[in-house]
């Protein structure tokens, strides 16, 4: 009897305890329901801001690609360009050179065209002054044939003088004229000495005398006048 009684007892002992532990327990589930809830908030919400972190990250790679890809295009498009530049410039190349050997063609031409000018103008004012330079005899005896005429001589006298005037006139008019000489200061590009004289009249180095007539042609001399230096 007392055994059963000591078990009753046990028994109902274990009963309250269970009683009061049920409570215990419900309260520690619901604390730890509530701790997961918070727990599966809080990684919820990490997980949330994680997904746009990523998110973001992945747009932020997205556009950074796309920026690297916008100038790995351009950066390939100016290497496109530049190498059909190279192509074009080739070619340029080529146009260049011939053009330039054109140019210094035409150029040559042209200095070939004026040296030729020059060398034609330069043969004739040679034969020219020849010619004159044969003349001028001609001239040196109507001079010395009408001083020797004496003052209001015959007609034949003054036929000769009208022929020496034309010829005087035809002269000039072909760009020869007559060196001045007598009272200038020598000048051995024009004068020729052949005579020197002690005058107190006149200046140092004065031509005091001409013996013979220069010609200049085109500011060139044919002849140098032949002439006598004073001092």
């Amino acid at each position: 009897m007392n055994s059963d009684k000591e078990r009753r007892s046990q028994v109902s002992e274990e009963l309250k305890d269970k009683e009061n532990m049920q409570p215990e327990s419900e309260q520690e589930n619901r604390d730890c329901g509530e701790a997961a809830g918070k727990n599966a908030s809080s990684e919820t919400a990490e997980g949330a801001e994680g997904s746009q972190a990523e998110e973001s990250g992945a747009e932020e790679k997205t556009g950074a690609d796309g920026e690297q890809a916008e100038e790995g295009g351009e950066e390939s498009q100016p290497e496109k360009k530049g190498f059909f530049a190279r192509k074009k410039d080739k070619r340029d190349q080529q146009i260049e050179e011939l053009t330039d050997r054109l140019k210094r063609t035409m150029a040559e031409f042209d200095n070939f065209r004026k040296r030729t000018e020059k060398e034609k103008s330069a043969m004739y004012e040679i034969g020219a002054k020849d010619v004159i330079e044969k003349i001028l005899p001609i001239v040196d005896n109507f001079e010395r044939g009408l001083s020797a005429v004496p003052e209001g001589g015959d007609a034949f006298a003054e036929g000769m003088n009208m022929i020496y005037r034309q010829l005087l006139k035809t002269l000039e008019e072909l760009g020869v004229k007559p060196i001045e000489a007598v009272g200038q200061p020598f000048d051995p590009n024009f004068h020729n000495a052949v005579m020197h004289i002690e005058d107190e009249s006149l200046g140092e180095n004065v031509v005091a005398e001409e013996f013979q007539k220069g010609y200049l042609y085109r500011d060139s001399v044919v002849r140098h006048s032949m002439v006598k230096v004073a001092n």
